[in-house]
């Protein structure tokens, strides 16, 4: 008994050789959207683009060539392509109808920052109110890892129309180290102790050179600020250690640093 491969299978109006075409185009071009894609993350990684913009232009284009080719793969099954691309068209026109242009939005915002790079991938950025290093820029929104390793997504419009607060774009940073001293203490000496603890640490820069401010006159001290400038990534580890020398030098050379207190008198009547 001969099949015919071309009649149309009743009920579908396929034929068994329009399927078969169907998943030929299929897996054949989803195999070389794979290859395409692995060679444009090749080429654009021996580029001088950021890595987050190299990274949206890989699934912008993948998500684009698998339309493509489902799109080409409908057509062996008889479909006519002009028809599909009007169907999808008037799909697209009904999803903006119908309250959906943030999807737009936060793909043409997911761009935009990819292109604009206010920040890069492993950049400490705060937008929102969220605080965090910069894992991707996906299709629909921006990932942020935070210290204590939690996942924050934030849709794209609302990154790309907020302020964005980048910690790591710059090479140095400034560390402001804030202490209070009693009232009566020796304050150019406290300044040349401070400034000593300053300078001889090994990753405070000598340019800027570090300096000290009397910042305020307070209910119970004197309040200074030590600033010290250092390489970005040392920031934490840097505000952390002059915490904790200007703590034991001050303690150990007799230098009060008093806690806010209230003295309450009683009248007797």
């Amino acid at each position: 008994m001969n099949i015919d491969l071309t009649k149309p299978i009743p009920y579908l109006g396929f034929s068994i050789m329009q399927i078969i075409w169907f998943l030929v185009i299929l897996v054949g071009g989803f195999i070389v959207v794979k290859i395409v894609v692995w060679l444009l993350k090749k080429s654009l990684g021996k580029t001088k683009l950021p890595v987050l913009l190299t990274e949206f232009l890989i699934r912008m284009t993948s998500v684009l060539l698998y339309i493509l080719v489902f799109l080409l793969a409908v057509t062996a099954l008889g479909y006519d392509m002009s028809a599909i691309v009007l169907g999808l068209s008037a799909v697209i026109g009904l999803i903006l109808g119908f309250g959906m242009q943030d999807t737009i939005t936060n793909m043409a915002s997911g761009f935009w920052i990819a292109l604009t790079r206010p920040f890069n991938k492993g950049h400490v950025v705060s937008v929102q109110g969220f605080t965090g290093s910069v894992k991707s820029i996906g299709i629909m929104s921006t990932i942020l890892i935070t210290p204590d390793n939690t996942v924050i997504s934030i849709p794209n419009r609302m990154v790309w129309g907020a302020p964005i607060v980048n910690y790591s774009k710059m090479d140095i940073r400034r560390v402001s180290v804030d202490v209070g001293v009693a009232y009566g203490t020796n304050l150019d000496e406290v300044i040349k102790i401070a400034m000593e603890i300053m300078k001889n640490h090994e990753l405070v820069l000598d340019n800027p050179e570090p300096s000290v401010a009397i910042t305020e006159l307070a209910d119970s001290s004197i309040n200074l600020q030590l600033r010290a400038w250092t390489r970005t990534e040392s920031y934490w580890t840097v505000k952390g250690e002059l915490t904790r020398k200007i703590y034991e030098t001050f303690t150990e050379k007799g230098i009060e640093i008093p806690f806010p207190q209230m003295e309450v008198h009683l009248k007797k009547e």
